[in-house]
């Protein structure tokens, strides 16, 4: 009965967990979609925000990397 509940639980944990990586990307496409409409200020704010929110990611490494690149650009 309780590996049922393990194996309940362990379904939902990896669901929440693919939907939070899934918004990470979202917030990353839109971040790129920025950058290249030439709405660079709202490009660094998602880029920080993948960072703040997704910290340690492949994603936050990705949004550093851009940020740093954009910043540069300045």
């Amino acid at each position: 009965m309780w590996s049922r509940f393990a194996i309940i639980g362990m379904l939902v944990l990896s669901v929440a967990v693919g939907c939070a990586g899934d918004k990470g990307k979202e917030l990353f496409d839109t971040a790129q979609f920025e950058e290249k409409q030439g709405n660079r200020e709202h490009a660094l704010k998602l880029y920080q925000e993948i960072i703040q929110k997704h910290a340690g990611s492949e994603l936050a490494k990705k949004a550093e990397g851009r940020l740093a690149e954009l910043s540069k650009a300045r």
